[in-house]
Order: structure tokens, then sequence, then C-alpha cells
């Protein structure tokens, strides 16, 4: 064994000893009633600074919570600033217009200088005839197209889908508007056309109901039926705007 290891286990032993004598010397010190009350004086302010530092740790913690919370609230205001600053600079142009009413002018309201025509009672109008209601798709929402996964949704915008909407509805509107003039108006001969292809294609699963096809896209408007309309359609069909009815080789776009 070299000199060196022995010179360590020595040193080990003595400070092992060293230490024995030190609690010996505590226990003896603990039995004497002079330093006994000292020594309980100090037990006990031992466990109020214990107490202490427990309340502080916890005092810690709760901070540390707050900090994190607080970080995690200043991280989502900065994403919702971030979309309303996204969204204040990319204002879809679907948005429904607004229209101004005109107020009613009272009598008090008008130049007392200037006559006032009595309209004299004339026949009797009759009402302009309800038009029938056709059915639109509605536009999709920011939070739906945030909602397509995003293996579907590819690189398309969300204005990108709502523009192949509105092209959509034109088409509807346009298809419905013919099928909806009675039989016996003067239509052309090419609206006539269209009018027995439109009712040819009606099924018994689109009755009631408001659909096209591709042929009404490519006749009502300039969207190419290529595979990136397909691919819209197919997000459509998610979103809950459309669903198909198949047959006779045809496939038809109902609006739901």
């Amino acid at each position: 064994m070299a000199s060196s290891d022995l010179e360590q286990i020595c040193s080990y032993i003595n400070e092992k000893i060293g230490n024995i004598k030190k609690f010996l010397s505590l226990r003896n010190c603990g039995q004497e009633p002079t330093l006994k009350t000292i020594l309980n004086k100090i037990g006990d302010e031992i466990m109020v600074v214990n107490e202490l530092l427990n309340k502080l740790e916890l005092e810690i913690q709760y901070q540390e919570q707050t900090t994190k919370s607080l970080k995690e609230l200043h991280e989502s205001l900065e994403e919702d600033y971030k979309d309303v600053e996204h969204l204040k600079e990319n204002i879809p142009p679907h948005l429904p217009q607004v229209t101004v009413t005109q107020n009613v002018v009272k009598g008090s309201d008008l130049d007392p200088e200037e006559p006032v025509k009595v309209e004299e009672p004339g026949a009797t109008k009759k009402p302009p005839k309800e038009q029938r209601h056709i059915k639109e798709m509605p536009f999709i929402t920011s939070e739906e197209f945030n909602g397509i996964p995003a293996y579907m949704k590819s690189r398309l915008t969300y204005c990108q889908i709502n523009d192949v909407i509105k092209e959509i509805n034109k088409a509807v509107v346009s298809k419905y508007k013919i099928l909806h003039q009675p039989k016996k108006s003067t239509m052309s001969t090419a609206v006539r056309n269209l009018y027995h292809r439109f009712t040819d294609e009606e099924t018994k699963d689109t009755k009631g109901h408001y659909f096209i096809v591709e042929a009404d896209i490519k006749e009502f408007t300039a969207l190419k039926v290529d595979k990136r309309f397909h691919v819209i359609l197919n997000i459509l069909r998610h979103c809950r705007r459309l669903s198909e009815v198949r047959g006779g080789g045809l496939t038809r776009y109902v609006i739901t």
C-alpha cells in the first residue's frame, strides 16, 4: 500500500473520531440544566425559521407560476395582435355591404319657405311579385379556415377559397334564374336548351335542393375545372358547404 493511501485512511479515521467527540460533547452539554433551557430555545427558533422558510418557498413557487402565466398571456396577446393587424391589412372582399337607411323627414325639418308637394291619391299599385329565393353557399369563416387540415388546404388561402365560393354562387343563381322562369315565357333557343338540360339532370335525390354540375361552372363562370378546383371542392365538402350526388355518369354538387 502506498504511503499516500495510508495517510488518506488515517486522516479519514481521525476526522470520524473528531466528529464522535463533538457529538459526545454536545450530548453532555444537553444534560446540563443551565444549557438545556438555551438548547430548547434554540430548537424553538430553528422551528420558527424552518416554518418561515417553508412559507417563503411556497411564495416563490406562487410567484414563479404567476410569472409563467403572465408570460403565456403576453405571448397570446401578441399573437392576437398580429392576427388583428393581419385582418386589418387583408380585409376579405366577401363581407356583406352596409345598407344605409334613410330617415323619414318630418314636417318640422322642411324648409318653411318651400311649398310642400301633396301627392294625389291614385290607383293602388299591385305589389311586385315575390321572387323565389335562391339558396347560396355561405362563405368560409376564418375559424373554419384555421380548422381545415394542413394537408387538405395545402397552400390555398382564405380568400382563394371564398373566391371560388363566390363563383359557384354565381353559377347557382344564373342556373336557377332560368329554371324559375315560367314555362310559357319567351326564351331564346340557347336558354331553352339550358332549361331542358337542367331539368334532365335532376333526380329524386336532388329534388328540392339546389345543385350544379361542372358544365354549369364552365357555362356561367371563368373558373377552370382543374385539380386545384377539385381540391377546393374537397375542402367545401369538409366544411359541409356542399355534398355530392352521383348518377348517370354525372356528379352533382348540392348546396347544403
